[in-house]
């Protein structure tokens, strides 16, 4: 509110519940059978805030995304009541990463008394999504709580979002527009690589957005889309006075029990799963130097975590190596006692309570399209062999392992 006493047009939006959302079909590319709608925000038409990037622009401005973002999906969730929209129907809307701790679910209403309310994915827009990586990871188990699915949006705009694609698992994989519009590159080529692998491994459905032509269509095929979203099916709008027949495929949600993967430390998880065996220190970390050399090799798409017990093991050494792989990896994020946030450029530090168990681990992760790796250790209840430093550990490949260790590991990582 201005100092004058009088509302800003956003606030006047969000007292009078004056959003308009748009519905965009979804439909299925082997037979164009529509499956759902994405719900798209708009505000008060012919105002100055109806165009939505000026919606959250002034969202953004006065520090009310959080509760803007909140109205948008209850208004979408809303509208789709209204004009009848239930399951088997899906109801794609939107969520901001970066407000994802303060968000408000919205309710997924019914039509009518008898009607089983509408099945909803939650897209988490590309937009600051590794800004805040642990908030959004609690976004995904309050999301999941509720059975509902998620989607994972503009895949393949930037590398940061391919990388996560793992530890999020997505329902559905939306591809960016760009690369079913452009022509195919080196880019669009690991991109294609990397969602197809995940897909492959999790079920997860691929969908095309942007399809506007022919030719689109034909690229989101080659790509492995098996939904679709463009003008060549449909523009936003209303939702349809009568609706077409109930899609006799639904979008597929896998039901996914919501784990804590903190609530074990690395070291622990590992040793549920696979043998703990010891080694002296001088091994092990020539183990951690050849799969920080994978992370380098994987490139881009990759995420490396580790945990190094406190900030004075985080050598100058160690600085060097690490500064090395920046350019490589999509995210690097380092903890320990005494941790500071910025450890080297484009590397994320976290300072980890003396009293946390993981302070007495020694944890190296890597999480890539195609590789996974993870050594966890820690020191022998008596920490030495005659004069050498021996520690127990556990090395692993296995991916899912590997996945949850890293999850772990990124739900402790603050902006």
């Amino acid at each position: 509110m201005h100092s004058s006493g009088v509302l800003t047009p956003l606030e006047r939006v969000l007292a009078d519940g004056h959003l308009a959302p748009v519905y965009q079909p979804l439909v299925r590319l082997d037979s164009f059978e529509p499956v759902g709608f994405e719900a798209l925000a708009r505000g008060p038409v012919g105002t100055e805030l109806a165009n939505p990037a000026e919606l959250f622009g002034a969202a953004r401005a006065e520090q009310r995304l959080a509760e803007l973002d909140s109205a948008c999906m209850a208004a979408a969730c809303a509208g789709a009541a209204e004009a009848g929209l239930t399951a088997p129907w899906t109801l794609f809307v939107n969520v901001e990463p970066e407000v994802a701790d303060d968000v408000v679910l919205p309710t997924a209403s019914a039509a009518g008394e008898d009607a089983q309310p509408v099945r909803i994915v939650v897209e988490l827009t590309e937009r600051a999504l590794a800004a805040d990586p642990a908030a959004v990871l609690r976004l995904v188990d309050r999301i999941r709580a509720r059975g509902w699915g998620i989607a994972l949006d503009d895949v393949g705009a930037n590398t940061e979002t391919l990388a996560l694609l793992p530890l999020v698992q997505p329902d559905v994989i939306k591809l960016d527009l760009s690369l079913i519009q452009g022509k195919p590159t080196a880019r669009i080529a690991r991109v294609f690589n990397a969602v197809a692998a995940e897909a492959e491994r999790s079920g997860g459905i691929v969908l095309a957005e942007g399809i506007e032509t022919e030719t689109h269509l034909r690229a989101a095929l080659a790509l492995g889309a098996q939904l679709g979203q463009g003008w060549y099916f449909g523009r936003p709008g209303p939702l349809p006075a009568e609706l077409p027949a109930a899609p006799s495929v639904p979008v597929h949600v896998r039901r996914r029990p919501v784990v804590d993967p903190t609530s074990l430390t690395s070291f622990e998880l590992a040793a549920l799963e696979r043998p703990v065996r010891t080694s002296t220190k001088d091994l092990l970390v020539e183990v951690c130097k050849h799969l920080e050399r994978q992370a380098a090799d994987v490139g881009e798409a990759c995420i490396l975590l580790a945990a190094f017990q406190s900030a004075d093991r985080f050598t100058e050494h160690t600085k060097k190596r690490y500064s090395q792989l920046v350019d490589g990896a999509a995210y690097i994020g380092v903890l320990g006692v005494d941790m500071p946030d910025h450890v080297v450029p484009g590397v994320r530090g976290v300072a980890l309570d003396p009293d946390d168990p993981l302070a007495l681990e020694w944890d190296v992760v890597v999480v890539g399209p195609h590789f996974a790796g993870v050594l966890v250790a820690r020191d022998t209840p008596d920490g030495r062999d005659g004069a050498e430093h021996v520690l127990e550990y556990v090395l692993s490949y296995d991916r899912d392992l590997a996945i949850t260790i890293a999850t772990g590991l990124m739900a402790r990582m603050q902006p």
